[in-house]
């Protein structure tokens, strides 16, 4: 079982919806996949896979020879000449390295190496001062649901203004927000379905630094009655909802493949309109909770706390 991320996008006529999507958070395993496809899969198919991996590296200086490095084994490791997109982390932003290892990344760009820069968990602050820095980033992956609204603050009119695209995770919060859990009551023990898995937990807390279970099943009630409405479910409103967020170019949505691969509510998210008063109904329930950027912080802020 190998777990990984679709990203959906919104379909430009130029570039229809397939029965699936190809672009693919792969993180270390897209080698052993993009063989899979060589092997299996027409050849035209393989130039429609665009894998999105990551490099988080550790807080030491960010020379041009280690960053070259990194992305050497990077490239080996998922078998390509050049990287479709290197989304960067940093951790610690006391320590400005994170601009070296950029601008370095920008050269191995020009060199062929990486065909797009882009970021992961940066805040506002810091992406703008990366973009000051004249450091062509393509997007910033960021957390981003009908819950945690952060990115809308303050990020999407810098995003807005300099053509930055957002590519949001924990659109559905690991699952949370689907039928699953609808009219369910996690405080009776063993009532509910199992938070056995990371995601689950952590989007729980999320849930629980918003507003408390009772309030998010009156969100789960509004995102049922608009699925059923247009005979699609709960993920696939709550997908619409942030693709049609400002600076929103797409959204990853977690699959374990040949477990649950989510094919059919990905489809579904490309021909669903939400009307005015669906996202009326559902702004009503989300400003209902606590003000996320007053309780965790900007974008990435869950991941630095002390």
């Amino acid at each position: 079982m190998t777990r990984s991320r679709l990203c959906l996008n919104t379909p430009t006529p130029a570039s229809p919806p397939s029965t699936w999507p190809t672009t693919m958070d792969l993180l270390k395993i897209f080698g052993i996949f993009i063989n899979r496809v060589r092997r299996e899969r027409p050849p035209e198919l393989l130039d429609q896979i665009r894998g999105l991996t990551k490099w988080v590296p550790p807080p030491v200086k960010m020379t041009s020879s280690f960053v070259r490095e990194s992305i050497n084994v990077s490239r080996k490791r998922m078998d390509v000449s050049s990287l479709d997109m290197l989304q960067f982390h940093w951790w610690d932003y006391s320590n400005p390295g994170y601009l070296d290892a950029l601008k370095n990344l920008t050269d191995l760009k020009e060199e062929g190496k990486i065909k797009t820069v882009a970021l992961t968990n940066f805040d506002t602050e810091r992406l703008q001062i990366i973009l000051e820095n004249e450091i062509p980033v393509v997007s910033n992956q960021v957390q981003h649901s009908i819950i945690d609204m952060r990115p809308q603050q303050k990020m999407a009119e810098l995003c807005q203004l300099t053509g930055v695209k957002l590519i949001t995770y924990g659109t559905v919060m690991g699952g949370l927000l689907s039928e699953k859990f609808l009219d369910t009551n996690l405080a009776i023990p063993f009532a509910g379905p199992p938070l056995n898995t990371p995601s689950l937990q952590k989007y729980k807390r999320m849930v629980d630094a918003w507003g408390g279970w009772s309030q998010f099943q009156v969100l789960l009630q509004t995102l049922k009655k608009i699925a059923s409405k247009h005979g699609v479910s709960i993920p696939t409103v709550a997908v619409r909802y942030v693709l049609d967020q400002p600076a929103v170019a797409g959204s990853m949505i977690g699959v374990r493949l040949g477990l649950s691969e989510h094919i059919n509510d990905a489809n579904a998210v490309f021909s669903l309109v939400l009307d005015e008063e669906d996202v009326n109904n559902i702004q009503e329930v989300s400003k209902k909770g606590k003000d996320l950027m007053k309780v965790i912080g900007d974008c990435g802020d869950e991941y630095r706390r002390a």
